[in-house]
């Protein structure tokens, strides 16, 4: 074997997803030395331009982009396949504006009441998006490299060995060291499984398919979400198919897919004896849901599917794995550059695993109803005749956005743990635009002197920003972090102690 040792690395990370190549960026924001090394040769593959594989982007998810200057750019690449979009959106095409599903259950926009975030304001991250991987990871590529990272494909990693001063890696016959490693090279991760982080949950009850198929006799087959008495397909004319076959998982990487299996999957699914001539493309999932028990282990920290593994219901997955990300960037590059508290890293996490366990039992729960069971279908009327009230379609609509999400960061004010509201400043410029940078900000609504010669200490992790917004919601101080989310809040007079220990807390001493 050929080893080289290059000079060491700030952050290797395993695995160029989307999740892989976010974090990359917002290491590279903070100056560090990034490597990435992904497995695949080919960033292309037709499955992940598949109609089904088309994403919705949570809340969180479109704030986060927002915030880096990339919400634009990921528009943008979409909107180069509109006509995919149309295609596999056309039997979603409605009289009612769908606002999303739980387990194929539809709610509508004009049934959620959005009053009930009070402490949201007009933000382009509200602009509902879907985007398929490969454009997302195009343009996430794209940035990642132009900023600096060094991005390796072909360069599966196969051994990790670390110590308490960094890590070493071997991927493709190379040896490389890093300060730090980040796995996130999926639910199969070898970081995972060679560092011995617990991941544990539940098995899977069924094997799903993702298929483009050619049929004699596509009539036979409804367009849209179907519950049948053996299970539940969706299709997309005139031959896109999702399926679940409730197997116990059994089909999922255990065999070649052939068309005489998909054929035999999907008549006894469907309850009909539809056709199939040609299998264009196929790939399989399962609802394992399985979560690491801590996200880090010294020097080796876990992100995305890595960490926690859950079925695509929802498309919940990305959306999590890319807060992961956006968590932990702006913490592992204060550690390396020696401004951190002590504990900011741990932080990680304690505030994102509650949000990966809340995601698994979310997607537990649609499985819970999807059952070809008697049992399941009373469930599912139940739900059915909640997500159509207002109350019901708000509670889904907030859970599916993420909206609701908070972390426990402790303090009275109700804003803390929230992301910061858009706030637009008297420059001309919103909060997301002023996060760009990813420096945390204090926002001075009162101009206050005593403020403004605070957080000069702090001056090199973050900016001053002072002048009454638009809208500012009854505060008078926010400090945000890197990250978006408010670490502390004051709607009089800001208590001068307070300010310091959050500032302190966050931003080191």
């Amino acid at each position: 074997m050929q080893t080289r040792f290059p000079d060491i690395h700030d952050v290797i990370i395993a695995g160029a997803g989307p999740v892989g190549l976010f974090l990359a960026c917002e290491l590279r924001l903070a100056g560090l030395s990034v490597l990435v090394l992904e497995q695949a040769q080919d960033p292309h593959s037709p499955l992940k331009q598949l109609p089904f594989g088309l994403r919705g982007l949570s809340i969180p998810t479109t704030e986060a982009f927002h915030r880096r200057g990339l919400l634009e750019e990921i528009v943008a690449a979409q909107r180069a396949k509109s006509g995919a979009i149309e295609s596999a959106a056309h039997w979603m095409r409605q009289a009612r504006r769908p606002a999303g599903h739980f387990a194929g259950l539809q709610f509508f926009q004009d049934d959620v009441d959005a009053a009930k975030w009070s402490w949201r304001l007009p933000t382009p991250a509200d602009a509902g998006v879907a985007v398929d991987m490969e454009s997302l990871e195009t343009v996430l590529a794209a940035r990642a490299s132009g900023m600096g990272a060094d991005i390796r494909r072909g360069f599966g990693v196969t051994a990790v060995a670390p110590s308490d001063h960094d890590v070493t890696v071997q991927a493709a016959g190379e040896t490389f060291r890093g300060r730090w490693l980040v796995g996130c090279d999926g639910g199969r991760s070898t970081v995972r499984k060679s560092c011995g982080f617990d991941f544990t949950g539940t098995d899977p009850e069924f094997t799903g398919y993702s298929i483009e198929v050619e049929l004699a006799d596509a009539e036979k087959l409804s367009p849209g979400r179907n519950s049948t008495a053996a299970g539940m397909y969706t299709y997309a004319p005139p031959g896109t198919i999702a399926l679940v076959d409730f197997d116990g998982g059994a089909f999922h990487r255990t065999a070649p897919i052939t068309l005489d299996h998909v054929q035999e999957v999907l008549r006894r699914v469907s309850c009909t004896d539809v056709t199939i001539i040609a299998l264009r493309l196929a790939s399989t999932w399962t609802d394992r849901a399985r979560q690491a028990s801590t996200y880090r282990k010294g020097r080796v920290l876990l992100a995305g599917d890595a960490a926690h593994t859950h079925s695509p219901l929802g498309g919940q997955g990305l959306n999590l794995g890319l807060g992961d990300a956006m968590n932990l960037g702006w913490k592992l590059a204060a550690t390396i550059r020696r401004s951190a508290p002590c504990d900011l890293l741990d932080s990680y996490s304690r505030e994102r695993h509650p949000v990966g366990a809340q995601i698994l039992d979310w997607s537990r729960a649609q499985v819970a109803i999807m059952r070809p069971a008697p049992s399941a279908r009373a469930l599912q009327a139940i739900i059915r005749d909640l997500i159509a009230t207002r109350d019901g379609a708000s509670y889904f609509a907030e859970r599916v956005r993420g909206v609701s999400l908070r972390y426990d960061l402790g303090g009275s004010h109700p804003l803390v743990g929230r992301s910061v509201p858009d706030f637009a400043l008297p420059d001309g410029a919103t909060v997301g635009e002023h996060l760009r940078t990813a420096k945390g900000l204090l926002l001075d609504f009162d101009v206050r002197p005593s403020l403004q010669a605070l957080a000069s200490r702090w001056d090199d992790r973050i900016a001053y920003v002072a002048g009454e917004p638009r809208d500012r919601l009854g505060l008078s101080t926010v400090l945000v972090r890197p990250d978006g989310f408010v670490a502390w809040a004051s709607d009089g007079a800001p208590n001068h102690d307070e300010a310091v220990e959050a500032l302190s807390r966050w931003f080191g001493a």
